[in-house]
Protein backbone atom coordinates (compact mmCIF):
# COMPACT_ATOMS: atom_id res chain seq x y z
CA UNK A 1 0.00 0.00 0.00
CA UNK A 2 0.93 3.61 -0.72
CA UNK A 3 1.26 6.53 1.77
CA UNK A 4 2.25 9.58 2.05
CA UNK A 5 5.04 11.01 4.44
CA UNK A 6 6.93 14.18 4.40
CA UNK A 7 11.23 14.87 4.24
CA UNK A 8 11.32 18.42 5.24
CA UNK A 9 7.91 19.26 5.64
CA UNK A 10 7.58 18.23 1.72
CA UNK A 11 5.45 15.63 0.49
CA UNK A 12 6.77 12.33 -0.83
CA UNK A 13 4.92 8.95 -0.97
CA UNK A 14 6.58 5.33 -0.28
CA UNK A 15 5.27 1.64 -0.18
CA UNK A 16 5.11 -0.58 2.48
CA UNK A 17 6.08 -3.41 0.60
CA UNK A 18 9.59 -1.98 -0.18
CA UNK A 19 11.67 -2.92 2.78
CA UNK A 20 14.41 -0.38 1.87
CA UNK A 21 14.67 3.44 1.96
CA UNK A 22 12.95 4.87 -1.11
CA UNK A 23 10.34 7.66 -2.10
CA UNK A 24 8.40 9.20 -5.19
CA UNK A 25 8.88 12.87 -5.19
CA UNK A 26 6.05 14.92 -5.66
CA UNK A 27 5.74 18.68 -7.21
CA UNK A 28 6.73 20.00 -4.13
CA UNK A 29 10.18 18.61 -4.04
CA UNK A 30 11.68 18.11 -7.92
CA UNK A 31 15.06 17.58 -8.10
CA UNK A 32 15.03 17.34 -11.66
CA UNK A 33 14.23 20.22 -13.92
CA UNK A 34 15.59 21.73 -17.16
CA UNK A 35 13.95 25.25 -16.11
CA UNK A 36 16.16 27.93 -15.52
CA UNK A 37 14.29 29.61 -12.89
CA UNK A 38 14.27 25.92 -10.51
CA UNK A 39 17.41 25.20 -10.48
CA UNK A 40 18.31 26.75 -7.33
CA UNK A 41 15.51 24.85 -6.02
CA UNK A 42 16.30 21.94 -7.12
CA UNK A 43 19.90 21.86 -6.03
CA UNK A 44 18.17 22.61 -2.73
CA UNK A 45 16.08 19.48 -2.46
CA UNK A 46 18.62 17.37 -3.75
CA UNK A 47 20.96 18.52 -1.11
CA UNK A 48 18.08 17.98 1.55
CA UNK A 49 17.73 14.38 -0.01
CA UNK A 50 21.55 13.43 0.12
CA UNK A 51 21.18 14.95 4.11
CA UNK A 52 17.98 12.81 4.67
CA UNK A 53 19.55 9.40 2.95
CA UNK A 54 22.97 9.97 5.25
CA UNK A 55 25.10 10.49 1.94
CA UNK A 56 27.54 13.03 0.15
CA UNK A 57 26.16 14.89 -3.15
CA UNK A 58 28.03 13.03 -5.13
CA UNK A 59 27.05 9.83 -4.76
CA UNK A 60 23.03 10.28 -5.38
CA UNK A 61 23.11 9.23 -8.96
CA UNK A 62 20.97 10.00 -11.74
CA UNK A 63 21.36 8.14 -15.71
CA UNK A 64 20.68 10.24 -18.81
CA UNK A 65 17.13 8.71 -19.39
CA UNK A 66 17.03 7.76 -23.55
CA UNK A 67 13.93 5.56 -23.13
CA UNK A 68 15.86 2.68 -23.85
CA UNK A 69 15.74 -0.58 -22.21
CA UNK A 70 19.34 -0.37 -21.28
CA UNK A 71 20.00 -1.28 -18.01
CA UNK A 72 23.78 -0.75 -15.70
CA UNK A 73 24.68 -1.47 -12.56
CA UNK A 74 26.15 1.03 -10.24
CA UNK A 75 29.53 1.31 -10.06
CA UNK A 76 31.40 2.98 -6.62
CA UNK A 77 33.79 4.60 -8.70
CA UNK A 78 31.26 5.46 -12.04
CA UNK A 79 29.05 8.37 -11.99
CA UNK A 80 27.78 8.87 -15.69
CA UNK A 81 25.01 6.39 -16.86
CA UNK A 82 24.54 7.84 -20.46
CA UNK A 83 21.39 6.25 -22.66
CA UNK A 84 20.33 4.10 -19.47
CA UNK A 85 16.90 3.69 -18.31
CA UNK A 86 17.11 0.69 -15.33
CA UNK A 87 19.65 1.15 -12.40
CA UNK A 88 20.70 -1.35 -10.09
CA UNK A 89 22.49 -1.03 -6.91
CA UNK A 90 24.13 -3.57 -4.43
CA UNK A 91 25.97 -1.50 -2.13
CA UNK A 92 24.94 0.86 0.27
CA UNK A 93 25.84 4.49 0.59
CA UNK A 94 25.01 5.13 -3.19
CA UNK A 95 21.68 6.91 -3.61
CA UNK A 96 20.20 6.54 -7.42
CA UNK A 97 17.06 8.41 -8.77
CA UNK A 98 15.29 8.57 -11.97
CA UNK A 99 12.67 10.83 -13.32
CA UNK A 100 9.11 10.75 -14.90
CA UNK A 101 6.70 13.07 -15.82
CA UNK A 102 3.88 10.04 -17.08
CA UNK A 103 6.63 7.72 -17.51
CA UNK A 104 5.87 4.40 -15.42
CA UNK A 105 8.50 4.91 -11.82
CA UNK A 106 9.32 1.12 -11.04
CA UNK A 107 11.39 0.17 -7.57
CA UNK A 108 12.22 -3.21 -7.92
CA UNK A 109 13.64 -4.83 -4.39
CA UNK A 110 15.21 -8.41 -3.30
CA UNK A 111 14.04 -9.04 0.05
CA UNK A 112 17.60 -11.32 1.22
CA UNK A 113 19.99 -10.36 -0.91
CA UNK A 114 19.31 -6.26 -0.22
CA UNK A 115 19.61 -5.37 -4.04
CA UNK A 116 17.79 -3.21 -5.56
CA UNK A 117 16.56 -1.06 -9.29
CA UNK A 118 14.73 1.88 -10.64
CA UNK A 119 13.45 1.38 -13.74
CA UNK A 120 12.15 3.70 -16.09
CA UNK A 121 8.90 2.31 -18.48
CA UNK A 122 7.86 4.96 -21.04
CA UNK A 123 5.61 3.55 -23.56
CA UNK A 124 8.71 2.35 -25.20
CA UNK A 125 10.53 0.97 -21.91
CA UNK A 126 7.19 -1.19 -21.56
CA UNK A 127 7.69 -2.30 -25.19
CA UNK A 128 11.15 -3.49 -24.71
CA UNK A 129 9.96 -4.85 -21.37
CA UNK A 130 12.30 -2.94 -19.02
CA UNK A 131 11.48 -3.97 -16.11
CA UNK A 132 11.65 -8.15 -16.62
CA UNK A 133 14.79 -7.05 -18.49
CA UNK A 134 16.07 -6.00 -14.98
CA UNK A 135 14.34 -8.92 -12.73
CA UNK A 136 16.31 -11.35 -15.97
CA UNK A 137 19.26 -9.21 -15.05
CA UNK A 138 18.92 -9.83 -10.73
CA UNK A 139 18.54 -13.55 -11.19
CA UNK A 140 21.41 -14.13 -13.78
CA UNK A 141 23.63 -11.35 -12.07
CA UNK A 142 22.58 -11.97 -8.15
CA UNK A 143 20.91 -15.11 -8.17
CA UNK A 144 18.19 -13.31 -6.82
CA UNK A 145 14.98 -15.57 -6.19
CA UNK A 146 12.08 -13.99 -8.07
CA UNK A 147 9.92 -14.97 -5.03
CA UNK A 148 12.33 -12.61 -3.19
CA UNK A 149 11.39 -9.77 -4.99
CA UNK A 150 8.98 -7.00 -4.23
CA UNK A 151 7.70 -4.07 -6.86
CA UNK A 152 6.11 -0.53 -6.45
CA UNK A 153 5.24 1.25 -9.44
CA UNK A 154 5.13 4.87 -8.94
CA UNK A 155 2.45 7.03 -9.84
CA UNK A 156 2.31 7.38 -13.97
CA UNK A 157 -0.25 8.60 -16.13
CA UNK A 158 -3.47 6.51 -16.20
CA UNK A 159 -5.94 4.12 -17.95
CA UNK A 160 -7.98 7.03 -17.70
CA UNK A 161 -5.99 9.36 -19.67
CA UNK A 162 -3.70 7.71 -22.00
CA UNK A 163 -4.69 7.05 -25.34
CA UNK A 164 -2.33 5.80 -27.73
CA UNK A 165 -1.95 5.00 -31.81
CA UNK A 166 -2.55 1.47 -33.27
CA UNK A 167 0.98 0.88 -33.52
CA UNK A 168 2.11 1.32 -29.79
CA UNK A 169 -0.78 0.06 -28.95
CA UNK A 170 0.44 -3.49 -31.09
CA UNK A 171 3.83 -3.24 -29.36
CA UNK A 172 2.29 -3.43 -26.04
CA UNK A 173 -0.13 -6.04 -26.73
CA UNK A 174 2.77 -8.37 -27.37
CA UNK A 175 4.83 -7.82 -24.21
CA UNK A 176 2.03 -10.22 -21.66
CA UNK A 177 0.19 -13.48 -22.88
CA UNK A 178 -3.03 -12.29 -21.39
CA UNK A 179 -3.97 -8.21 -22.49
CA UNK A 180 -7.14 -8.59 -21.48
CA UNK A 181 -8.48 -5.27 -19.27
CA UNK A 182 -5.63 -3.86 -20.02
CA UNK A 183 -6.47 -1.60 -22.89
CA UNK A 184 -10.07 -0.05 -24.12
CA UNK A 185 -11.75 1.68 -27.14
CA UNK A 186 -13.40 5.28 -26.02
CA UNK A 187 -14.71 7.98 -28.35
CA UNK A 188 -12.77 6.08 -31.18
CA UNK A 189 -9.54 6.57 -29.44
CA UNK A 190 -7.75 3.31 -28.09
CA UNK A 191 -6.69 3.78 -23.83
CA UNK A 192 -4.21 1.56 -22.77
CA UNK A 193 -2.93 0.88 -19.03
CA UNK A 194 0.82 1.63 -18.52
CA UNK A 195 1.11 0.35 -14.67
CA UNK A 196 -1.05 -2.40 -14.86
CA UNK A 197 0.96 -3.52 -17.65
CA UNK A 198 3.98 -3.36 -16.06
CA UNK A 199 2.80 -5.28 -13.46
CA UNK A 200 1.44 -7.95 -15.70
CA UNK A 201 4.83 -7.95 -16.79
CA UNK A 202 6.49 -8.64 -13.41
CA UNK A 203 4.05 -11.27 -12.54
CA UNK A 204 4.74 -13.05 -15.90
CA UNK A 205 8.27 -13.01 -14.58
CA UNK A 206 7.13 -14.68 -11.26
CA UNK A 207 6.86 -11.85 -8.91
CA UNK A 208 3.90 -12.38 -6.45
CA UNK A 209 4.21 -8.65 -4.26
CA UNK A 210 3.77 -5.76 -6.50
CA UNK A 211 2.17 -2.28 -5.22
CA UNK A 212 0.64 -0.18 -7.67
CA UNK A 213 0.07 3.69 -7.16
CA UNK A 214 -3.37 4.45 -7.34
CA UNK A 215 -2.05 8.32 -8.69
CA UNK A 216 -2.43 9.76 -12.55
CA UNK A 217 -0.16 12.02 -13.01
CA UNK A 218 -2.33 13.95 -15.75
CA UNK A 219 -5.17 13.78 -13.43
CA UNK A 220 -3.14 14.40 -10.06
CA UNK A 221 -1.56 17.41 -11.30
CA UNK A 222 -1.25 19.52 -8.45
CA UNK A 223 0.69 16.58 -7.05
CA UNK A 224 2.39 15.36 -9.72
CA UNK A 225 4.12 16.80 -13.01
CA UNK A 226 2.45 15.70 -16.28
CA UNK A 227 4.33 16.08 -19.49
CA UNK A 228 1.10 15.71 -21.16
CA UNK A 229 -0.70 17.81 -19.05
CA UNK A 230 1.55 20.61 -19.07
CA UNK A 231 2.60 20.63 -22.95
CA UNK A 232 6.02 19.18 -22.46
CA UNK A 233 7.35 20.24 -19.19
CA UNK A 234 10.96 19.58 -17.96
CA UNK A 235 10.23 19.41 -14.48
CA UNK A 236 10.40 15.58 -13.21
CA UNK A 237 9.00 14.04 -10.16
CA UNK A 238 11.71 11.28 -8.87
CA UNK A 239 11.69 7.62 -7.86
CA UNK A 240 14.83 7.52 -5.29
CA UNK A 241 16.36 4.34 -3.75
CA UNK A 242 19.42 3.54 -1.09
CA UNK A 243 19.83 0.21 0.74
CA UNK A 244 19.68 -0.50 4.12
Amino acid sequence: MFYFAEINGKKVIKSNLIKSEHFFTTREFCIKSNEQEMQTEVEQNKKEVCNYLNISYDDLISPSQTHTSNIAIVSSNKKDYPDTDGLIIDKPDIGIFLNFADCTPIIIYDEVLNIGAVVHAGWRGTALKIAAKVVDKLVKEYSSDVKNLTAAIGPAIGFCCYNVGQDVYEQLKSTVKDFSSLSEIRGGDIYVDLKTINARQLKECGLLKIDIAPYCTCCNNDLFFSYRRENGTTNRHSAVLILQ
